[in-house]
């Protein structure tokens, strides 16, 4: 399935060399604002790949050495990916287990979560690597699930003691956390650490809660210090995706801190970071190569510089100098293009040409320098939502915008999006349902025992534990009725909103199952209902829900098996974001402006979902702010980095990538 879709763009606009250079003094040179040994990879499964095989060599070494091999292993999800690629080595008879002494590096709550709970790490460790190879049972070692705050420090010390009398940590695999932790060690932990109790950060929490699937998270764990980790004679760690490149370059190129205290990995002499592309995207080599090289200069790399040249200086491009560019480390651009002004000129005017009040095409229009065909006119648009809320909270003001033009617009909700909804809101449409139905006298015996059963099945319910199929249904009823009205509020007819139900979603207790031919199937076949002129799907791809990697993946595939088509020749697909995060200025291909009634209208639209916005189940930042919020500032912050690039000032943009395929 096509599921990185990040990264399969980002490798149009970042030349290889930067990331994957010819030759070790190209590597040195690219390298040099970075202060630990890192390996960029196109793709997370590539990443994944190259560090189980460290990993593997790693512990055949250092059992040829010392006759047997002491890791200690995180149970992030970053991490997990690495232990499924070393099952295969495993069963290719590249590494044994036999001689290897496993301990984990961390395990959440404090006499709470016992060893078998689904809320477990070692339960994870268990599942993706104990339980498939042939490490002896007897060399797992883990924390103790008696601990109290009683008596916690006391068996902290000891899990440390029974390390120091194995001979150490040789290896330790983890991951970088978005927040920078190692394993539990929050942000404010310092480089003395040892091994104790944690109580977790709400960003922790939500990293936890979107792991295992659960709306409580345990407010505590165990956790091996910082001091414990960098005893470890050799560090591999992983980290995956767009939201994870703060902490990378934090880790890699930042101050050592213990704001950050991964970046204390910079202190060790033996360490190695494996991250892909979208990771990565910070570091000075992949975002500002031209500190460090001489640059591939593409369109998108110029006008990469000139937006921070232009944040360098404070200045708006039309009034940048020579003098700016030389004392920026940008003088090749005025070298190939003859003065700042002939730069200037060209990526101000390219920068504007993505601006449009017209996102389906103006008609009757020079459409050469729009982001989008005058013709045909009307188009057919159908816009992809993996839950009900995602295409309003993302694009609302657009798809206003193309409903009022006259486009004949289609919105698809790819799941019911239930696991976003909380048991109170469910507890409250019972007793809605139940109280109108009594009213009326049409309250029946059968009624009443669905509603009984869904009640004490929320009662019961542990954390950790998944909905059961009633209270799943009528929880992605609640959520799609309100995606139903909201889009209804922006003009969206209610026969042109299909309500897919993808398998990979409904089949999975926790909503996050395998995408199968079954989801894309059930994909092609609306698109070559509509057969639509323009295609919006969601690139939002940080979801802590993990519903927007498969259900984008699923559509990109569909798209991919139809790009034969005829119709699919007059199509174009935008890809769209705003829930949990936002195209960079650089990278933006058509932006649609709102004006202050629309920019209401779509907030409007926002709060008919009202199973969101107010305690939904995961929030966007420590701020405590939910993801609608954080788009609606978003939208503010694109529309002001524009004004603030010299180009028109509005209320508020939409921003949007094309996508060829």
């Amino acid at each position: 399935m096509m599921t990185e879709l990040n990264s399969h763009i980002k490798l149009d606009q970042v030349s290889r060399k930067y990331y994957c250079p010819e030759s070790e003094i190209e590597l040195a040179s690219l390298t040099r604002c970075e202060k630990v040994a890192t390996l960029v990879t196109e793709t997370r499964a590539e990443g994944a790949a190259h560090a189980a095989q460290d990993v593997a060599r790693t512990i055949n070494q250092i059992v040829r050495e010392k006759g047997r091999c002491v890791i200690g292993l995180g149970a992030g999800k970053c991490a997990l990916e690495v232990y499924d690629e070393l099952v295969k080595l495993y069963f290719a008879d590249k590494v044994s287990f036999t001689d290897v002494i496993a301990y984990n590096i961390s395990e959440l709550g404090l006499g709470v979560v016992q060893a078998d709970s689904e809320q477990s790490t070692m339960t994870r460790l268990k599942r993706r690597l104990f339980n498939k190879v042939d490490i002896e049972p007897g060399n797992i070692h883990t924390f103790s699930h008696e601990a109290t705050k009683e008596n916690v420090h006391r068996l902290c010390k000891a899990y440390e003691h029974e390390i120091v009398e194995n001979g150490g940590l040789d290896l330790v695999v983890c991951e970088l956390t978005k927040n920078g932790s190692l394993a539990f060690n929050e942000p404010g932990s310092t480089m003395i650490s040892s091994c104790r109790l944690m109580l977790l950060s709400s960003d922790s929490r939500s990293r936890v809660a979107e792991a295992f699937q659960c709306d409580d998270a345990p407010l505590t764990a165990v956790t091996l210090g910082i001091n414990n980790l960098l005893a470890a004679r050799h560090i591999i760690g992983v980290a995956w995706g767009e939201d994870s490149a703060p902490a990378v370059y934090n880790t890699i190129e930042g101050r050592v801190t213990e704001q950050v205290p991964a970046s204390f990995l910079q202190m060790h002499s033996n360490v190695k970071l494996v991250v892909d592309l979208e990771a990565a995207s910070r570091l000075t080599r992949i975002s500002y190569p031209w500190k460090v090289t001489s640059c591939e200069w593409n369109p998108y790399m110029i006008r990469r510089a000139i937006v921070w040249l232009c944040q360098q200086t404070g200045k708006p491009i039309l009034k940048l100098t020579n003098k700016d560019y030389n004392d920026n480390g940008l003088n090749e651009l005025v070298a190939l293009y003859g003065s700042a002004y002939n730069v200037n000129i060209i990526i101000f005017n390219d920068l504007q040409h993505t601006i449009t009040g017209w996102p389906g095409g103006k008609p009757n229009a020079d459409d050469t320098h729009r982001p989008e065909r005058a013709t045909p006119y009307p188009k057919r648009v159908l816009a992809f939502s993996p839950h009900p809320d995602d295409v309003v909270v993302s694009m609302g003001g657009t798809l206003r915008r193309l409903v009022q033009q006259g486009h004949d617009v289609h919105v698809a909700f790819q799941t019911s999006g239930d696991v976003a909804v909380n048991d109170e809101d469910l507890m409250r449409t019972l007793m809605l349902s139940e109280k109108i139905a009594m009213h009326y006298g049409v309250f029946k015996n059968e009624q009443h025992h669905i509603i009984d059963d869904m009640r004490q099945a929320i009662a019961g319910k542990k954390p950790g534990d998944p909905d059961n199929e009633k209270v799943r249904y009528v929880k992605g009823q609640i959520f799609t009725c309100e995606g139903i009205m909201s889009c209804g509020y922006l003009g969206v007819a209610q026969d042109h909103i299909h309500e897919l139900r993808m398998p990979f979603y409904t089949a999975d207790p926790f909503g996050t199952g395998r995408v199968t031919d079954a989801d894309v199937t059930q994909v092609m076949d609306l698109i070559k209902s509509v057969q639509p002129h323009q295609i919006f799907v969601a690139d939002d791809l940080s979801d802590p829900f993990g519903t927007h990697p498969l259900a984008t993946g699923a559509v990109l595939t569909a798209i991919d098996r139809l790009r034969e088509q005829p119709f699919m020749r007059d199509c174009r697909v935008w890809l769209y974001r705003g829930q949990w995060g936002q195209w960079s200025v650089d990278r933006v291909e058509m932006a649609v402006p709102m004006s202050p009634e629309e920019f209401r209208m779509k907030r409007d639209a926002i709060l008919r979902h009202q199973s969101q916005i107010h305690d939904a189940p995961f929030r966007d930042d420590a701020d405590g702010l939910l993801s609608w919020q954080r788009s609606i500032d978003r939208n503010r912050a694109m529309a002001d980095h524009y004004s603030r690039l010299g180009l028109a000032s509005y209320e508020a943009i939409e921003a949007f990538v094309h996508l060829d395929f």
